[in-house]
């Protein structure tokens, strides 16, 4: 079997995978991480949400193979406990976790679309979480907390 090399949360990583294999299963299953998470398999909800090279990507539809010799960012590596990123700051603060399983979506769109545009527009967020689904229906908490990350960010 191949073996793929790239970094996740900036560390080296190197996983045996027959190249057609999700990211999402060389993330879960061999590097043992608890994000993202499997949702729908058909990058519909957004639970596997990750970055790649700092954009969006569905990690339940994006080959292994595709991120040889890239950066990978879960939600792990945006902050750390210590220095939490804005946005994992304003989600506690407004109390958005109920289940918690679709925050990765939310939060690496949400990340990505603040890097490019800290000044986006309500319409221009909501546009860019199109697509995501959060079955505990926090939306409103989940855009007050963007919408707090992006205060804090200009």
């Amino acid at each position: 079997m191949p073996q793929v090399k790239f970094k996740v949360d900036g560390k080296p990583v190197n996983v045996d995978a027959a190249p057609e294999m999700p990211l999402l299963y060389a993330l879960r299953g061999d590097l043992g991480l608890a994000n993202p998470k499997f949702g729908c398999g058909l990058a519909q909800c957004g639970a596997c949400t990750v970055h790649l090279e700092g954009q969006p990507a569905r990690s339940c539809v994006l080959p292994v193979s595709a991120v040889a010799g890239r950066e990978v960012t879960t939600i792990a590596g945006l902050g750390t406990p210590e220095k939490p990123h804005p946005l994992q700051a304003a989600w506690l603060a407004e109390q958005v976790p109920q289940c918690g399983y679709c925050t990765s979506g939310w939060m690496m769109t949400a990340a990505a679309l603040l890097k490019t545009n800290p000044k986006a527009s309500d319409a221009e967020i909501r546009d860019a979480l199109t697509g995501l689904k959060c079955r505990c229906g926090t939306h409103m908490a989940i855009l007050r907390a963007i919408k707090r990350a992006q205060a804090q960010l200009a």
